[in-house]
Formats: structure tokens, sequence, C-alpha cells
């Protein structure tokens, strides 16, 4: 894949990472949330994955993990059926995607009682939020890649 140079992740002068939103199986076909023809984007984020990887810059991939109970889903007052249902399939990344070992995992949605439709909502393994990751890591450009039409960053 070739990025014109106005986009280009390793641009002189930019610190970019790349952000993978919620690709899981529930929001692709065969899914609780599928999204139509929402697998079709893999192969392109794959190749972002790629770039990214050759050019050692981060890579943060968010996951909706809700547990079995939650606020969220419609059986406890919420309006979406059960999905990304922590440790089931569905919670899972497509398997299509190639994340890289040292992917930056965010997870939204581990609380019951709140609602996390953000990957700015979202904590790494450490507990720390996506926008600190970023400060951290000096990140001045983002790129996202997402399945879902109505994707919230």
């Amino acid at each position: 894949m070739a990025l014109k140079t106005s986009n280009n992740p390793t641009a002189k002068g930019k610190r970019s990472a790349l952000l993978i939103v919620d690709l899981q199986n529930d929001f692709c076909p065969g899914g609780a949330l599928a999204v139509h023809g929402g697998d079709r984007i893999v192969q392109v984020i794959n190749e972002y994955i790629k770039l990214f990887s050759e050019a050692r810059l981060p890579i943060f991939a968010s996951r909706d993990w809700h547990p079995e109970v939650t606020k969220h889903f419609q059986e406890y007052g919420g309006l979406w059926p059960p999905h990304c249902v922590q440790g089931t399939w569905g919670a899972e990344f497509h398997p299509d995607l190639h994340l890289p070992p040292n992917t930056i995992i965010l997870t939204k949605g581990e609380d019951p009682e709140e609602e996390s439709y953000s990957a700015f909502q979202s904590i790494d393994r450490e507990g720390k939020p996506f926008a600190e990751a970023l400060r951290t890591d000096e990140v001045s450009h983002l790129y996202v890649g997402a399945d879902l039409p109505q994707t919230t960053v």
C-alpha cells in the first residue's frame, strides 16, 4: 500500500498512531450486532497494520468488553442485545485481523454501570486512559480504521 506523502504516517514532524476500532466478531457478519459487510475492511486494515509495524509506530485496538450482566443490555434496561461479552467468540477480534503482539489493546464497556461508546473512554492493560497513552507516546496524528458506520472514536 502506498500512501500520499501528506498522509504518510512516517512523514517528517509527525508522530502517528493507528487506532482500530472494535473490529470484533459480534460487529461482523454472523455476530450479535453485525454490520452488513463489516468484515470487508479487514484486509485494508491489515495493510495499515503492516505499514505502521514496519515504521515502528504505535498500534491501538479498541474493544467492547462487557460482563454478562450490564445495564448496557436490553435485559437490564439498556438499548442493546448482548454482544461482546467477555471471554466469548463475539468479543474476540476478527480472525483475519493480523494484530502484532505489541498492539496496545484498549478496553471499554467492562463496568456494568457505565455506558462506554468511545475509544477515548477506554483503558489499556495498565489502566491508562487512551488519551493519556497518546500523550505519553507523543502522538500528534491518529489514523482510524473501523467497520462500523457510526463509529465513535
